[in-house]
């Protein structure tokens, strides 16, 4: 009997003492939001948008759809281990969109689609939260995307699920503040973009870097990548980030009768500059504002198109020609919300 109640008593305080664990991890998060302490900790958090827009018109005189819907959906999460002077980092930011019109048969057009996974480890070698750092990334996306200005666009696409793919592999040093601001800086960074000779084939400079008929293109050159989350208000949250690489490798591209065909050198620094607003309206509803801009010296604009059909040159006429060579995705959504 006196081993059972010394059992139990063992189990009770085990238990207080899980209880008490649980009940300070809010407390340990919140501390380990701007500082750097040596502690052994799991630190997650995230974020869910799913949006949905509906329009319908009957008799309008102005004109317009007649009816559509459209739905989008944000998710951006993040997973931490803290051991001691180490710190193991893993951020996942995914983006999808559809929209569908009564113009078009309620077939479904894609508006976004994002894969964006980093990885990072750690170790920290002074108090000011200095760290030396080891980095993975990848990005793709999920479905085949089409350029809809053809009318016959679903004969052919633009790109697909890991074509392109970029993968980058680097190592550096990063100042962190807790889990709100990271600096990294990798003076040597492989990057590998993987694509399909379908798409390099399209053209004769190949397609998102990588050269006519190829199936890849390794690059190695510095890396800088920067995040900051800055809670404005207890309804509002603001997160951005920007990634800059520059190719050490960068050199002109020519075609097989040695006319260069793109023009690169290792000063066209690619940019990736993320930026996203986030209000909560109530507990889970929500407005969110986002701009994403990319500059990439291998993605080059064109005013005009040839059409695939009859071979004639067509002018885009897009509404945004005045951008150039930059690309610049903007989203509006306002809907259901999850934190955790």
């Amino acid at each position: 009997m006196k081993k059972v109640l010394l059992s139990l008593l063992g189990t009770a305080i085990l238990g207080l003492n899980a209880s008490a664990q649980l009940g300070n991890t809010d407390d340990v998060k919140k501390s380990l939001q701007t500082q750097n302490k040596d502690t052994t900790a799991w630190i997650y958090s995230g974020v869910l948008d799913l949006g949905i827009n509906e329009g319908f018109l009957h008799n309008w005189a102005a004109g317009g759809e007649l009816a559509s819907l459209a739905a989008n959906g944000i998710f951006s999460g993040n997973l931490t281990r803290l051991a001691n002077r180490n710190v193991w980092s893993n951020s996942l930011d995914m983006t999808y969109g559809l929209l569908y019109a009564y113009s078009t048969g309620f077939v479904p057009r894609k508006t976004d689609d994002r894969i964006d996974f980093t990885s990072k480890f750690g170790h920290r070698i002074d108090t000011a939260g200095l760290y030396i750092t080891g980095l993975f990334n990848f990005k793709s996306q999920f479905t085949k995307g089409y350029d809809y200005t053809y009318s016959n666009f679903d004969s052919f696409s633009t790109s697909k699920f890991l074509s392109p793919a970029y993968l980058t592999l680097a190592a550096g040093l990063e100042y962190r503040r807790g889990t709100d601001l990271s600096l990294f800086l990798s003076p040597v960074a492989a990057r590998l973009t993987l694509a399909s000779k379908y798409y390099t084939t399209m053209k004769p400079d190949g397609a998102f870097g990588v050269e006519y008929g190829k199936t890849s293109r390794f690059e190695v050159g510095a890396y800088f990548s920067g995040r900051y989350t800055a809670n404005i208000t207890k309804s509002i949250t603001y997160k951005t980030r920007l990634d800059l690489y520059c190719n050490y490798l960068a050199k002109n591209i020519k075609d097989s009768t040695g006319t260069i065909v793109k023009y690169d050198n290792p000063g066209n620094i690619d940019v990736l500059w993320d930026n996203i607003f986030s209000m909560k309206v109530s507990k889970f509803l929500s407005l969110t504002l986002g701009a994403t801009f990319i500059y990439d010296n291998d993605v080059p604009y064109t005013k005009y198109k040839v059409d695939k059909t009859t071979g004639a040159t067509l002018d885009k006429n897009e509404p945004g020609e005045g951008l150039g060579w930059l690309q610049l995705k903007q989203i509006f959504s306002f809907g259901f919300e999850y934190k955790f």
